[in-house]
């Protein structure tokens, strides 16, 4: 049977990943799946780093751009969204492609299930939160345990959020969490999944690479679209997009409690530690094969050298 051909390009922040990524699809029949969680938001295309419109417009970009940002966004509906994107790119006879560095994005829809229909019953969360208040949350875990041991076993009885997210899903669809995740799992059962990541020997070379994305991203004009999400009440409406890297260490200048100069300070400096955890999170997974964009001296190896290692575990050798 033939496989259906999956590739992802994953990696810490200012890497590389958009240009590699294009260059490779390029002479294939690629089209890309973004796998950040802040790209997928329009009116924020420097602080996100979004590919540019003439990237965009060289190979196709899914999910790019597309939510209002002041709507909060999770992982279950980056599932949904990404698997119909997915499907409708099969659809067409070409190849998705992955790209980003949300890695729990990546792992959730490759390997870790759907968290179900992205539906909701206000009143029973509201109904299970005073039961769990006036029972404990034993109790409540309990009441999983009877519909659904399996996901009871993996969520901890005080992790009272899945819990009542477990127990809704089962309410609404008459059909377990653990059945949804395999059900997840079988969508990609003969996909041909290969995942690379864009890594650095060297902390120093990486760092030097964000501070060089950093000025950029002033240059464009990260302080203005800033203010223009601040006046727009983006920040107020959305708890992840108040937080999100770059926009965070932008607002003290804007109130007058910063600098700009130590606002860039502080912007490397989150980079520089954000981009430590998702090297620390690719490491850690077994199905990721790793690229590496320098020498462990610290230089650069050459791009086109680069390119045929990814395109060796792309388009040869097996897959996960």
């Amino acid at each position: 049977m033939n496989r259906i051909p999956i590739r992802a390009l994953v990696g810490p922040t200012a890497g590389g990943k958009t240009a590699f990524a294009l260059a490779y699809a390029a002479s294939r029949p690629v089209e890309i799946v973004l796998c950040d969680s802040m790209q997928i938001y329009r009116d924020m295309p420097i602080g996100t780093a979004a590919p540019t419109a003439e990237e965009q417009a060289s190979v196709p970009h899914r999910l790019c751009g597309t939510l209002d940002p002041k709507v909060p966004f999770s992982v279950g509906e980056y599932v949904t969204l990404a698997s119909r994107e997915i499907g409708q790119i099969r659809e067409r006879g070409k190849i998705p492609l992955l790209v980003g560095g949300t890695g729990l994005y990546l792992d959730r829809l490759l390997w870790g299930g759907v968290s179900g229909p992205e539906i909701r019953d206000e009143a029973f969360r509201r109904e299970a939160e005073v039961f769990a208040e006036r029972n404990g949350n034993e109790a409540l875990h309990r009441r999983l345990a009877e519909v659904d041991p399996e996901a009871a076993a993996a969520i901890h009885p005080n992790n009272r959020k899945r819990v009542i997210r477990a127990l809704e899903m089962y309410r609404l669809t008459g059909t377990t969490k653990t059945n949804w995740d395999e059900k997840s799992r079988e969508n990609f059962a003969e996909s041909d999944a290969r995942v690379v990541c864009l890594d650095y020997h060297c902390r120093e070379t990486l760092r030097a690479r964000i501070r060089e994305r950093v000025d950029r991203m002033l240059g464009e004009g990260l302080l203005e679209e800033t203010e223009a999400l601040l006046r727009a009440g983006v920040f107020e409406s959305n708890a992840t997009a108040a937080q999100a890297i770059g926009y965070k260490e932008m607002l003290p200048c804007l109130t007058g409690q910063a600098s700009l100069e130590e606002c860039r300070e502080r912007l490397i400096l989150s980079t520089g530690q954000y981009a430590k955890r998702q090297q620390t999170w690719f490491r850690a997974k077994s199905y990721i094969r790793f690229v590496y964009a320098d020498r462990e001296d610290g230089t650069l190896r050459g791009a086109r050298d680069v390119e045929r290692d990814i395109e060796q575990i792309f388009d040869g050798g097996s897959g996960t």
